[in-house]
This record gives C-alpha cells, sequence and structure tokens, in this order.
C-alpha cells in the first residue's frame, strides 16, 4: 500500500509540473515570439490564418468610495436599513428600494421635517425615518477592460482621382495599410480576395493591383493578422476601374489619352470623401460623376442664382426690408405674395437675400458631404429661402421642417441624436437612442429641434435671425442623410438586397427626395408595387407607382433635380402665379402623404384655405414650389415656438 501511495504520490508531482509546464506554453503561445511570427509570415499567399486568438481584455484597479447610509427611526434612534452608494449626496429613491424594500421607502418618502430642539424627548416625538451617513470608506477594485482590436485601412496609390468624376490617368492600385492599437504589438500580415482571388502581404502594409471591373465594380474582402495572435474582423469594399476611350485598342492605333473611372465604396476607406450616401446604398454615382444637381462646386460663387421668388419677395416686402409703396396693394397680391410690381421693386433684394447661404451651405456640404447644389435646391422648392415658420402646416426654416421630419432625423440619423439629446436630456437618457424613449421624451426632442431651426425673430433686421438661420443648415443636411438611411432600409426590407445592388445613385437621391417630401408611407408603398410587378427600380418605375395622394412628390423631385438657372425676371403686369412653400414630409410609417391644401397638424385636419390666387404662368425663374396653395399667416411680430413637452424634474427627498 506504501508502494502505491508512493507511485501515486510521484505521479501527482510530474503531471502537476507538466501541467505547468503545459500552461507556461500556452502563456507564451498567446504572444508569438519572433520565430512565430516569422513563420505566419512565410504562409502561402491566400491562406487565412484563424481569427480566434487570445481576448483583447485588460485588467486595470480602479479607486472608489462607499457611502454608507442609516435609515433611522426618529422615536427610538433605532437602525432599521443601511444603503451603500459610491457617489456623493443621497441616495436615490430606487437605491433605498434596492436596500430596503417599498414598506421602508414609502415611510421614507412620507416622512415630514423634524423640528429639531435641544431635547431628546422632542426628537422622539417625530415620526418616521432620518438619514445618516455613517461610514465613508476608500476601496480599491479590479475591473476588466476591452482592448482596442487591429483595423486595416483602404486607399489606393499610383493616383489621385479627380472629382467628381474620379479619373486617373493609370490604373492604381489598392493600398491597405493595418494599424495595431496595443503598445509592444504589430500587423504581421495583411490577408484578403479581390473578386474571390486570394492574396497575402506580410507587414502591415500591402499593394495589391486594381484590375479593370465593369461599371458595377467587384467586392473585396480584408483583415489583418497581430502580433497579439488575433486578427481584425473581415472588412468589405466594392471597388472599380472603369476604362475610358479605345486607349485599348489592340492595333494601338488610339489619339484618346489613358482615362479610367476609378471608385471605392468601404467603412475603411482613406482617401477623398465619398460621394454622399454612396457607401449607404453601396450605389456608385454615374461613371461620368454624380449629375449637376448632386455637386458641391469649389466656391460659392458655383451656387448663386437670380430667380423670381414673389413668396420671397413679399417676405421682405411685409418686414420693411423693401419699400414698394408706390405699387397698386403696396406690392402685394395679397397678404403673403408680391404682386409683379411688388417683385420687380424687391428683385434686387430678392437676388441677395436667395445667395447670401450659398457660404454655408459650401461649409456644411463639406462637412456633411449632403451635395451643396441639392442643399440649396431644397430650399429653393421648400421656402424660397425664407427661414420662417409656415403656420399652416406647422413647417419650420429653410427646408420647411416638420415634427415628423424631426422624429425621422432623431432616429435615423443616430449621430446627430447623440449631439443633440444631451442639449436637453442627461447622457443616461440619451444612451438609451431615441426609439427607446418615452412619447413624451421623443415629443420634447422633436419640439426642441423644430424650434433649433426656425430662424424668425421679431427683433433682428427684416424679422430674421441670420446666424440660427445659418446654424439650422447643418440639422437640414443631416435631414437629409436620415432618410437616405431609411431610403436604403426600405428597399433592403422590400428586395432583401442592399439598395446600390437593384438602384442607381441618382435614382436613390430621388428615392429620398420623395421620402423627405411625402413619406416612407408613399415610397414604401410604390416600392413594393415595382417590386410585385418585376420592374426595374428606377426613378420612371417606382414614381409611376406613387399613390394619388403621393403624386405631388414627383414634380417636387423634378423640380429640385436640376440645377435652377440664372435669368434677370421681367416682371410684367400680369397677375402672378402664388409661389409659396410645399408641404412637409409625413409621419414616418405613413402610407399616404396629402398632396392637397388640408394637412395633417396635431391629428386634426387644416381645412383648405377658401381663397385661391388665380393660376397664371410663372415669370420665369426657378420652378415655383408646391402643388398646393395654403393660406400662409407670418406676422411682422414674429412667429410663435412650437409646443412640446419639456422634461420635468424628478421630485426630491425629503
Amino acid at each position: 500500500m506504501k508502494r502505491i501511495k508512493g507511485r501515486l504520490f510521484k505521479l501527482f508531482w510530474v503531471g502537476l509540473v507538466f501541467g505547468l509546464l503545459c500552461g507556461g506554453m500556452y502563456q507564451v503561445s498567446s504572444t508569438p515570439p519572433k520565430a512565430m511570427a516569422d513563420s505566419l509570415t512565410t504562409l502561402a499567399p491566400g491562406t487565412p490564418t484563424p481569427t480566434a486568438g487570445p481576448n483583447r481584455k485588460t485588467t486595470i484597479k480602479v479607486s472608489y468610495i462607499t457611502y454608507e447610509w442609516w435609515l433611522i427611526n426618529w422615536s427610538d434612534n433605532q437602525v432599521v436599513c443601511q444603503v451603500y452608494v459610491e457617489h456623493e449626496g443621497w441616495p436615490s429613491r430606487a437605491e433605498v428600494y434596492y436596500y430596503c424594500g417599498q414598506t421602508i421607502l414609502n415611510v421614507w418618502t412620507a416622512t415630514p421635517t423634524c423640528n429639531v430642539s435641544a431635547n431628546a424627548a422632542s426628537l422622539a416625538s417625530c415620526s418616521g425615518l432620518y438619514l445618516y451617513l455613517a461610514h465613508v470608506t476608500p476601496g480599491e477594485r479590479k475591473i476588466s477592460v476591452n482592448l482596442a482590436p487591429p483595423a486595416v485601412w483602404v486607399s489606393i496609390t499610383g493616383c489621385t482621382p479627380t472629382p467628381p468624376q474620379n479619373t486617373c490617368d493609370t490604373l492604381p492600385q489598392l493600398l491597405f495599410t493595418g494599424e495595431e492599437p496595443l503598445p509592444n504589438e504589430q500587423i504581421i500580415r495583411i490577408q484578403g480576395s479581390l473578386n474571390g482571388e486570394p492574396f497575402s502581404c506580410a507587414g502591415n502594409t500591402c499593394t495589391v493591383p486594381m484590375p479593370p471591373t465593369g461599371k458595377n465594380g467587384i467586392p473585396v474582402v480584408f483583415w489583418a493578422d497581430s502580433s497579439f495572435g488575433d486578427s481584425s474582423q473581415h472588412f468589405t469594399a466594392q471597388v472599380r476601374a472603369v476604362p475610358w476611350g479605345d486607349f485599348t485598342a489592340p492595333d494601338g492605333n488610339t489619339a484618346d489619352k489613358p482615362l479610367w473611372y476609378v471608385d471605392v465604396l468601404s467603412t475603411q476607406w482613406r482617401g477623398a470623401p465619398l460621394a454622399s450616401c454612396a457607401e449607404t446604398w453601396a450605389s456608385f454615382p454615374d461613371l461620368s460623376g454624380p449629375p449637376a444637381w448632386l455637386l458641391t462646386p469649389d466656391r460659392p460663387e458655383g451656387l448663386k442664382s437670380s430667380a423670381s421668388y414673389y413668396y420671397l419677395a413679399g417676405a421682405l416686402i411685409k418686414q420693411g426690408a423693401v419699400d414698394a409703396s408706390d405699387c397698386p396693394n403696396g406690392g402685394l397680391q395679397d397678404q403673403d405674395v408680391a404682386n409683379a410690381c411688388g417683385l420687380q421693386k424687391a428683385q434686387p433684394s430678392v437676388d441677395e437675400w436667395q445667395n447670401r447661404f450659398d457660404a454655408e451651405i459650401i461649409k456644411v456640404a463639406q462637412d456633411t458631404g449632403v451635395p451643396a447644389q441639392l442643399i440649396k435646391n431644397v430650399f429653393s422648392r421648400e421656402s424660397q429661402f425664407w427661414p420662417g415658420l409656415f403656420k399652416s402646416y406647422q413647417e419650420v426654416g429653410l427646408g420647411q421642417l416638420t415634427s415628423n421630419g424631426a422624429d425621422t432625423v432623431l432616429l435615423w440619423n443616430p449621430n446627430f441624436f447623440s449631439q443633440f439629446c444631451p442639449l436637453i436630456y442627461s447622457n443616461k437618457v440619451c444612451q438609451q437612442g431615441f426609439g427607446n424613449l418615452t412619447a413624451d421624451q421623443q415629443s420634447a426632442l422633436r419640439g426642441a429641434l423644430v424650434s433649433k431651426v426656425n430662424a424668425a425673430c421679431p427683433d433682428c433686421v427684416a424679422g430674421i435671425d441670420l446666424s440660427q438661420a445659418n446654424f439650422s443648415i447643418g440639422i437640414f443636411a443631416r435631414s437629409l442623410l436620415a432618410n437616405c438611411e431609411q431610403v436604403g432600409e426600405l428597399i433592403y426590407n422590400t428586395t432583401q438586397k442592399v439598395a446600390g445592388s437593384v438602384s442607381n445613385y441618382s435614382d436613390l437621391w430621388k428615392f429620398t427626395l420623395v421620402n423627405y417630401n411625402a413619406g416612407p408611407g408613399c415610397l414604401g408603398d410604390a416600392i413594393q408595387t415595382t417590386v410585385n410587378q418585376r420592374q426595374p427600380l428606377d426613378w420612371a418605375s417606382v414614381s409611376s407607382h406613387l399613390g394619388v395622394a403621393c403624386q405631388g412628390a414627383i414634380k417636387y423631385v423634378n423640380d429640385i433635380s436640376q440645377v435652377a438657372g440664372v435669368p434677370t425676371p421681367t416682371p410684367t403686369s400680369v397677375v402672378p402665379t402664388v409661389i409659396l412653400p410645399t408641404q412637409g414630409p409625413t409621419q414616418p410609417g405613413s402610407t399616404t402623404a396629402t398632396a392637397t391644401a388640408a394637412s395633417i397638424v396635431g391629428g386634426q385636419k387644416t381645412p383648405t384655405p377658401a381663397v385661391t390666387p388665380t393660376p397664371t404662368p410663372t415669370l420665369g425663374g426657378y420652378p415655383a414650389p408646391g402643388n398646393a396653395t395654403p393660406t400662409l399667416a407670418p406676422t411682422t411680430s414674429g412667429y410663435p415656438a412650437p409646443t412640446y413637452n419639456t422634461p420635468t424634474t424628478p421630485a426630491g427627498y425629503p
């Protein structure tokens, strides 16, 4: 028996030593030595390494302070509950409930003020509970922290594409650059596949020749291996390099200069900014570049226009910025719109006003990627550049934002929501996301956003706060980005395909304008009908399936998808067509949009105006916004701010 025990004892120690050695070897292998790194870099090209590796975590020590509170009876000075918190100030009601339960919480919150005197007997006569800070204890704990993973970025080398067509005179190469955020670690290999063909490079950079492609490009998958023992996530890109001209003629006899249209779509792109929403839709712009209405000029002068705007002229006359007193009816056809004489008097001011926002539009376009010409065209069609309040529909600002439009930008542009929400609520509330907030909280944010874009100011020159108007341009640009996100989701939900694979870039922007103007109900129904009838998802097909109440969006899109001309208006004595701001977007998820003068506001219909001006041809300039002719009611005293629920402050504690 002793021999058996002795052998078992020896086997135990042998096993223990072997286990320790194996454990030590595992710890070493979690961070490969140079020899192992070298062996990884000699793998055959295209051979993937396992992405599984050690968890990217570390443990850090964090100091904290524990505050121990006692809830004590006034009557007998007995402790009934202990509450532990790690912040200064009283425990919250939720914390008291956690440690003490509902009954004690109710007694504490119902405790009246106790008038303390010098003798203990008077204290015993008080009812309820009081809080006493018993102990303050510093401490230290270890917590696990996730470390940043490796990443790979893609750019091109051998060419600097010339925007907006992104042309190169040579066929470029794709350049992949690995990034390892951990100190003392490095990227040891970059791998991937180009249109299914594998590639692999040792080190933290990899150059891969870009082959000629079709207009839809080819897919790329790429990732990086780290000396830490793991790999980055597998990133994707869609790249294209389309030759132009016949410079590739077999006989070599051509006068064409070599030219390539080059585009890369990827979240990891490190190069010139991508065309707006191209990545969202995975859609390349047209080979010759986006159309003129989707471009951003280099200078504000590239946006200059001199269109005739009767509503803008009327607003300037009413606000006293233009003297039309010698015109019939003071230069006004009615209370909101200039007559021909009034427009003639106001035209120099109208020209100056419609171009005064161009510099800010260019800046916002550069910041957000939304084309500057598109932004200006939307403002022209929506408000004729008068950034006040359209009372009939509660539409506000240069882009005529409604509560429903605010809902879209807050829900579909989470980056904007994360910046705007903390202006109204705490970070803790905002971290829930817009869709998870209460109805009152959502209403408060919508109202605050609508108020932010209302530049009406009764004490300002011409009744408009120009700094507020300029500030609102960025909000409208981000609203357009939110709508393009929603369009991508609508198409995917209907087709189970990314938008760029079933529609082209320009048409997707037209769908976005329908979504902005008529709402996702109109657009979603039209897309579904188009797919059901097995028709292509292009503008011609989708617009033909817009419902009767949604068809006003067709003219809206057609008007915006062109560059406004710069005619010199020559008003005559004829009665002009009334030009008024358009009706804004409908509630997201609605199935119809109202294209008549009646509109849903707060669940109620606004009646059609009783007076409809005589329709006659527009006197030149950019097309008049809108098909409806609602009655506007702006006054010289300014515009009322929209109503919304103000967040309440939690009640205090006794």
